[in-house]
């Protein structure tokens, strides 16, 4: 039984260190490849979206006009604030992977961001960028395309400046994925609510 118990103990950590060589060998190969076409966008792109500032002007534009454009807006706020809390209070507090390792000689420093001091794991800029498109979109279909675009650029880019693994990435789209869908569910079930008190008769109206 000790034997048995230890032997799947082991196929666990196992794995996780091999999905970590993976990580880290996806993060090497993206920091040694040659791209002065897009450097210099995806570090401007990585560093608007600090703070979701690029997720808030959409949402403010979106905002201007009333109907499902503002309700979608009000929904893709709320999905970053969920997605943010989570990824930043809960998440990098448990997990607390240290940043990538970038080298004094890297071949491509011009491509940089600060590093954060935060952890690693997971990505927020991601998840909170996914979270934006991923609530903003059933609401709004006619932006569902550019915002997921837009959210899986603002990933690549967190990669391709250096400041976070590809898995950090990955984690953070899971984690805006989840949080778009708890505020929609929560969402659905406000608007099922009140309709149902509106058509739900007064006990004067049953008396007549």
């Amino acid at each position: 039984m000790i034997d048995r118990r230890t032997r799947q103990q082991r196929v666990p950590q196992g794995l996780l260190r091999d999905l970590a060589s993976l990580d880290q060998a996806l993060y090497e190969a993206v920091t040694v490849t040659s791209t002065p076409a897009l450097d210099s966008a995806l570090r401007r792109l990585s560093a608007a979206a600090d703070h979701s500032k690029i997720s808030f002007l959409i949402a403010a534009t979106l905002a201007l006009r009333p109907g499902r454009s503002r309700r979608a807006a009000v929904l893709g706020v709320a999905a970053i604030g969920v997605a943010s809390t989570t990824a930043n209070l809960l998440g990098k507090r448990l997990v607390r992977r240290p940043r990538p390792h970038r080298a004094e000689d890297s071949p491509f420093p011009g491509r940089h961001v600060p590093m954060p001091a935060s952890a690693s794991f997971p990505s927020g800029h991601t998840a909170s960028a996914v979270a934006f498109a991923a609530a903003v979109g059933p609401a709004f279909p006619a932006v569902t395309v550019p915002l997921g675009l837009l959210a899986c650029a603002v990933g690549y880019s967190r990669v391709h400046t250096g400041v976070h693994y590809p898995g950090d990435v990955v984690a953070g789209a899971v984690l805006g994925t989840g949080a778009a869908a708890a505020v929609l569910a929560a969402a659905a079930h406000w608007d099922g609510s009140g309709s149902g008190s509106v058509g739900r008769p007064t006990c004067g109206s049953s008396a007549r």
